[in-house]
């Protein structure tokens, strides 16, 4: 049941994926150059909205504290984010949005999953020589202390909880999408080019 759940989840995922362009590296790429960013402010929207759920989901008692995962912050994390940034700007896929591309027939995304599976094989092969030499060696920490969590806080003296300063990060996310403009730089897009817009 698990796994028929998990198939249903990324099915919808990967639609509204599809639906709002994010499988377009088009679009991608001109939401980096900041010429059209719906999809920053539909990133921004997303993320606020977890972060508001999870967070509140936690003080109310509706989501289990020991469920919450927090990943350890060390150089080989640091490095893996700016090779993801700078691959996610050359190809205009991410992990995600590159299946789901796939999956649409894509050839150039198939081109994407396969030096993605290439680069985890390379990365699994090598995973002893980057534990070795301190790359993956870090701790696991949140900002603010969360009432039941394991975890170490890095601002134990906030007057506040970290719930709370989770979901206020939320809701500023959500505030920043409804006041960030179509565009930060660029021209008004033509009116052919507008029709081909996803939609928001």
């Amino acid at each position: 049941m698990e796994i028929v759940l998990a198939i249903v989840i990324g099915g919808l995922f990967g639609a509204v994926l599809e639906r709002i362009g994010a499988t377009d590296p088009n679009w991608i790429g001109r939401m980096l150059n900041l010429t059209n960013i719906h999809l920053m402010k539909t990133i921004l929207v997303a993320i606020g909205t977890a972060s508001i759920l999870m967070f509140g989901g936690q003080m109310l008692g509706l989501v289990e504290v020991g469920n919450m995962s927090v990943k350890a912050i060390h150089v080989g994390v640091l490095l893996g984010g700016a090779i993801l940034g700078i691959g996610w700007a050359v190809s205009g896929f991410c992990p995600g949005t590159g299946v789901c591309a796939a999956a649409t027939g894509r050839l150039d995304a198939w081109f994407f999953v396969a030096g993605g599976l290439v680069g985890a094989g390379a990365y699994a092969l090598t995973y002893p020589f980057w534990e070795q030499i301190g790359f993956l060696k870090g701790d696991k920490w949140t900002i603010g202390a969360i009432p039941g969590a394991d975890y170490p806080a890095a601002l134990p003296n906030l007057p506040f909880t970290g719930d709370m300063l989770g979901i206020g990060i939320g809701a500023a996310f959500i505030l920043i999408a409804i006041i960030l403009p179509r565009r930060l730089v660029g021209h008004k897009a033509p009116a052919g080019e507008r029709g081909a817009e996803p939609a928001e």
